[in-house]
């Protein structure tokens, strides 16, 4: 059986680290996918529980020195971790401060960078070696720890740089400390390189502190979404009220909500009229309003009066559920351009300790012959100043809070990649019902033949009513209004781009367009012919009712155009983008929408399958294709095409759909989703560049001696601050 575990993973300070535990666990047999995120320091395993176990993939995590956890999925536990991890943090910098502020002060004094009075035991060797070893055997531990288990899986990572070269120089210093037992105590005091290994130690710490400080803030729209989950609800029982905690919520129990409360389950309205703020989820300012009937979400705001409902949903399984489960999934992924860090970052360590190697040699056999504390300092600085942690954060942090930014717009990108992807097309190829029109149609003409009205209105209700389409709802809701009972159908279902069929009453039903009749039963047109035609030049669309294989009718509705769709349109061919609309509906209400809506290349009576193979077309030519449409007959375009983007109005459907999810149907976020994509993608591009060339730069200026090792280990610190701050910036898009 398929499983997929999800995990915290402490531990981690570099990308070697995420992509160590990816290789390791990726040869565990049963194992289908690894992915490790080092922003979050999250993972995700997809393996056959039949061949393996989660407690041996825990296991082999373990093995390789990081602490494992299956993922409370509350998100309070989540934060007292953060905040653990972040004071820890705190007192291991102020102690390491507190412990080094002596030693630098020394080194400038003898350095006669400053002009000052310090108290002889400063110079002390013995007093600099008691106030180095807590830093460098304590504080500084969980490095050792790390470059240990990273040696003994044959890795390399920061750990080891920087164990490397703080213990280069602390066993240095000790023993010149030692030496100076034998030295002549009227020469000035011995230059000690204790400094270098505290000042190394304590730089990244607060590298690390501000890092994750810095990094929860990229996390703000998980949190926030986390914040909308109730923690308990009213429920009436027998009569009473009584508060339970959410997750004893089932389906079917009824929920009452008061004015001013958070809405805490799916659920549909059974009493009460209300306005409901619905913002949170779909990024829609305007309050909707909520009857009986009408379908409310968890962590939405009841705004006015007192309703009641039944749950239809259980609190794992609610909207706002899957929209998190979303985000998180999006977050935790990696786009394609993460390979070019993972390649690298693989070889990198390595490849900075032999430069390390190489650095001592040349500087003790030929620049400075003999003086060993010359080739040693050079040597720790091109260890500690060497950094793969911006490389490794440089793609996932541009991809949370870029995905973050996007949620509160109400815009979920399934996967990281898809934010590279969606980028990158050059044809949006629009649907027409519901996605460029509101799909709130309005019944306006019903012609019957040969027949009683409110039998036919029956039949044709019945057969509608079994199936969700914006066609089908409308003429259901016009019909309700004009007879009372309408009879439920033996069967129903949808004849997908062409309209419903069923049976009613024993009498065969088929509610469909004038393009599917003209391709099964088109000698049956001729009486109506003169209607639909006219009916199609005032640019409704035409339904043909057929009873028993004999068309009995026509019913015509009309779909107004979304108010945000023209200025979206403009906007996606602003960006270079050519605009295609691809249309079920007849020619001529296809072509009034098009002029309308600007739009200069357009196709009618194209089938579900006929607007995939479209796009199949179009992409041999070499073109990359988003296909937006609402998700219900638009499965096999949104499927084929580069990037599908789903619109709906909070619908479960709409979250299935496609690649990409726009939460409110507006047009314009299909805009502002490239537009986050691009930015993101730039902001992506800065961080690599900014890492490679910090890399590029300091790495010879470290080897010439240009650097000394604290300010190597300042300016290390330093680069994955930046990236972080960087990625910051797209919060403000």
């Amino acid at each position: 059986m398929i499983e997929t575990i999800h995990l915290n993973i402490d531990g981690m300070y570099c990308s070697a680290c995420s992509g160590r535990i990816e290789k390791s666990v990726l040869k565990l047999e049963g194992i289908f996918d690894v992915n490790i995120n080092l922003a979050t320091e999250k993972g995700r395993v997809v393996y056959d529980s039949a061949y393996i176990s989660n407690e041996t993939i825990l296991e082999r995590i373990k093995k390789l020195g990081y602490i494992p956890t299956l993922i409370n999925q509350k998100d309070e536990q989540v934060n007292k971790e953060n905040n653990k991890e972040i004071t820890s943090l705190t007192w291991k910098v102020i102690v390491s401060i507190m412990f080094s502020l002596p030693l630098v002060l020394t080194m400038f004094v003898q350095s006669n960078w400053i002009n000052i009075e310090l108290p002889q035991m400063f110079f002390s060797p013995w007093f600099q070696l008691m106030l180095a070893t807590p830093v460098q055997f304590i504080i500084a531990f969980p490095f050792y720890e790390g470059a240990w288990n990273a040696i003994k899986n044959r890795g390399a990572t920061m750990d080891v740089l920087v164990v490397i070269s703080t213990t280069s120089a602390y066993f240095y210093s000790h023993y010149l400390t030692v030496l100076s037992f034998k030295m002549d105590h009227d020469l000035p005091p011995i230059h000690l390189h204790y400094e270098t290994s505290v000042l190394i130690i304590t730089f990244v710490l607060i590298g690390k502190l501000i890092e994750v400080k810095t990094k929860r803030k990229t996390m703000d729209a998980i949190h926030s979404l986390n914040k909308l989950k109730a923690n308990s609800a009213t429920i009436i029982l027998n009569g009473k009220e009584i508060k339970k905690s959410i997750g004893d919520i089932n389906p079917g129990d009824v929920v009452i909500v008061k004015a001013g409360e958070k809405i805490p389950i799916d659920g549909q309205v059974m009493s009460g009229l209300t306005t409901v703020n619905e913002s949170m989820l779909t990024g829609e300012s305007i309050p909707i309003e909520k009857k009986k009937g009408k379908i409310v979400y968890a962590g939405t705001i009841n705004l006015s009066n007192v309703i009641t409902l039944k749950a239809t949903k259980k609190h794992s399984e609610t909207l706002l559920s899957k929209i998190i489960d979303i985000v998180e999934e999006a977050q935790l992924s990696k786009p394609p351009i993460q390979n070019i860090a993972d390649r690298f970052t693989a070889f990198f360590v390595p490849v900075v300790l032999i430069l390390g190697m190489v650095t001592f040699l040349l500087w003790y056999f030929i620049l400075a012959p003999g003086v060993m504390s010359e080739a040693m300092e050079k040597m720790i600085a091109v260890l500690i100043i060497s950094c793969p942690c911006a490389l490794g954060l440089a793609t996932p942090l541009s991809i949370m809070v870029g995905s973050g930014r996007a949620a509160k717009l109400g815009i979920l990108f399934k996967e990281g990649k898809m934010i590279e992807l969606l980028g990158k097309n050059n044809i949006v190829v629009l649907d027409k019902t519901g996605t460029i029109t509101e799909g709130k149609l309005q019944l306006t003409d019903i012609l019957v033949r040969d027949m009683e009205q409110n039998l036919f209105l029956q039949l044709v209700g019945s057969v509608e009513k079994g199936v969700n389409h914006p066609i089908g709802n409308s003429i259901v809701d016009a019909i309700e209004k004009k007879i009372n009972d309408i009879p439920t159908a033996a069967s129903s279902e949808v004849m997908i781009g062409y309209g419903v069929k069923g049976i009613v009453m024993d009498r065969k039903i088929k509610v469909a367009s004038v393009h599917y009749f003209e391709k099964h039963q088109k000698t049956q047109l001729n009486p109506v012919y003169k209607h639909l035609k006219k009916m199609e030049g005032e640019g409704k669309t035409v339904m043909l009712v057929s009873i028993d294989n004999r068309i009995h009718g026509i019913i015509a509705v009309r779909d107004e155009i979304k108010k945000t769709a023209k200025k979206a349109i403009t906007s996606l061919k602003g960006m270079g983008l050519k605009i295609v609309m691809l249309s079920g509906d007849n020619p001529i209400t296809t072509k009034s929408i098009a002029n309308i809506t600007g739009i200069k290349h357009y196709k009618s009576e194209v089938s579900p399958q006929g607007k995939a193979n479209w796009i199949k077309d179009y992409q041999k030519a070499g073109n990359r294709i988003i296909m937006v449409g609402d998700g219900i007959n638009d499965a096999p375009a949104l499927s084929v095409a580069n990037v599908g983007v789903g619109l709906g109005t909070g619908t479960d459907i709409a979250i299935e759909a496609g690649d990409i999810t726009i939460m409110n149907g507006d047009l314009n976020r299909v805009a502002d989703a490239i537009s986050i994509s691009k930015k993101t993608m730039i902001n992506i591009k800065q961080n690599f560049a900014w890492a490679f060339m910090y890399n590029l730069i300091c790495i010879p200026l470290a080897m010439m001696g240009i650097l000394p090792p604290w300010f190597a280990s300042a300016a290390m610190a330093f680069s994955s601050v930046s990236v972080v701050l960087n990625s910051l910036r797209l919060k403000n898009i």
